[in-house]
């Protein structure tokens, strides 16, 4: 059988020292990105909450027009076909 390789530094096979070499630069890295997270201001987050606050129900306005102009269209036409009595 295939023995493992291992390393000089106290017979550790590779793979369990390439694991924790790899988590302890992942978690370098995630350190390092984190620094460069930027927190928004009071004013920023008002002003962005404001904008999709407004978004929200301009799209509702014209979601409920589309409905109601679709919906008389599919009225009338049910009525024209004379499926509506």
């Amino acid at each position: 059988m295939a023995k493992a390789a291992t390393t000089n530094i106290e017979q550790v096979p590779n793979r369990a020292v390439s694991a924790f070499t790899r988590s302890w630069d992942f978690l370098k890295d995630v350190r390092a990105e984190m620094r460069k997270v930027v927190t928004p201001s009071a004013a920023e987050v008002r002003s962005t909450t404001t904008v999709v606050i407004v978004a929200v129900f301009a799209f509702a306005g014209f979601f409920y027009v589309v409905d109601a102009v679709l919906g008389s269209a599919v009225k009338y036409l049910y009525h024209w076909m004379g499926a509506l009595q």
